[in-house]
């Protein structure tokens, strides 16, 4: 109510708050979402926060976001599943060795890449068979929106492939598998090329794989020729969810390596710095201690004023009474005018006999007659 003036709306307020509380949302969205592509706190159609929270909410794994590749020696290589999608950077010296000795101890390494070959970098390195091909893979009969979204259609029995009857593209390659087992293949209608080329010869036509899994040393390695699987956009399509789910079925840690990508938001990084250290964690829990004691002192002292101002004069504190007038600075002479303009029934002994009550308050705690 003390938005109200002779009971109108106070609106230069009213628009005050609107505009702070305004800017404060969109202050705190700026910093807990990303617009990096393919970014896991990107809420876009390009990010891949639907992913990231799908994850998230299965309690039978625990997700974790690395911007080290050292944060990997700190999970049990062999219950984890890592996923690295279209990094921006390649992995070079002790970051790709911290890989291959993720992946020989047991772990399983996802790469999604498809015109980049900063993968194939990564996968050399780790001593996989399977290479992407980079150039954009088009079906002309099977797609979803366009040619340059084909439909990947034939399907290995394999265990990562469970209840999966196709993938659906957008801007994929072909995976050159090597010695590695091919999990999802196009149908027989797909051929390589840029995006606008034009076919020719019919001999061009054949079935291209897409997805490929491997074994190196105790490890598993999975290369898919399409990080946008993983976007917002895409995500939800057929069978792309189900597939992705089933690639960490079985692992009890999921890691997304943003390593070598775009930062993180900065409030999200600050969560994760504050996660990683004990010390961080304990200042932050001293501070907000002391903010929410200082909040409720403030609340407190503010609601116990308000009740005694609305309590009957004889119940309040001696400061309070007779409308402060026994506050310095207030005269006998301006004591005695006030009081016979507020009693005109009281007679020169009685307003005496006050201000001498006035001039020597009692305790608070000592009790009316």
């Amino acid at each position: 109510m003390s938005w109200l003036g002779d009971n109108r709306l106070d609106w230069p307020r009213i628009l005050l708050y609107a505009l702070v509380i305004t800017v404060l949302v969109t202050l705190g969205t700026v910093a807990a979402t990303s617009s990096t592509a393919f970014g896991p706190y990107n809420p876009s159609w390009d990010g891949s926060s639907d992913f990231r929270q799908d994850a998230e909410d299965d309690l039978t794994v625990e997700s974790h976001l690395l911007r080290d590749t050292a944060q990997y020696e700190e999970l049990p290589a062999n219950e984890t599943v890592a996923f690295i999608i279209a990094p921006d950077e390649p992995y070079e010296g002790e970051d790709a060795e911290r890989i291959e000795e993720f992946v020989a101890e047991g772990g399983t390494l996802v790469v999604l890449e498809n015109f980049d070959k900063t993968g194939n970098t990564l996968l050399a390195d780790i001593g996989a068979e399977a290479r992407v091909d980079g150039q954009l893979l088009r079906d002309e009969r099977h797609h979803f929106r366009g040619p340059t979204m084909p439909v990947a259609t034939s399907v290995e029995n394999y265990t990562l492939t469970t209840n999966i009857e196709q993938l659906t593209l957008n801007y994929a390659t072909a995976i050159k598998p090597g010695d590695a087992t091919v999990l999802v293949e196009t149908s027989d209608f797909a051929y390589l090329g840029p995006e606008d080329a034009n076919l020719n010869e019919q001999n061009e036509l054949r079935s291209y794989p897409v997805a490929t899994v491997e074994n190196v040393s105790d490890g598993k390695v999975v290369v898919v020729g399409d990080p946008s699987i993983t976007i917002n956009a895409m995500y939800g399509e057929p069978d792309n969810t189900a597939f992705v789910r089933g690639l960490y079925a079985d692992a009890d840690h999921v890691i997304f390596d943003r390593s070598h990508g775009a930062g993180v938001p900065p409030l999200t990084a600050a969560m994760l710095a504050t996660r990683g250290s004990p010390l961080l964690q304990l200042l932050v829990g001293t501070v907000g201690i002391g903010f929410v004691a200082a909040v409720s002192k403030i609340r407190v002292t503010s609601a116990l004023e308000a009740v005694q101002s609305r309590l009957p004069a004889r119940f309040q504190p001696a400061r309070n009474r007779i409308g402060g007038t026994n506050s310095p600075g207030f005269s006998d002479a301006e004591r005695a005018e006030f009081l016979r303009r507020q009693h005109p029934d009281w007679d020169e002994d009685q307003i005496q006999h006050m201000i001498t009550a006035l001039n020597h308050p009692r305790s608070e705690t000592e009790t009316d007659e």
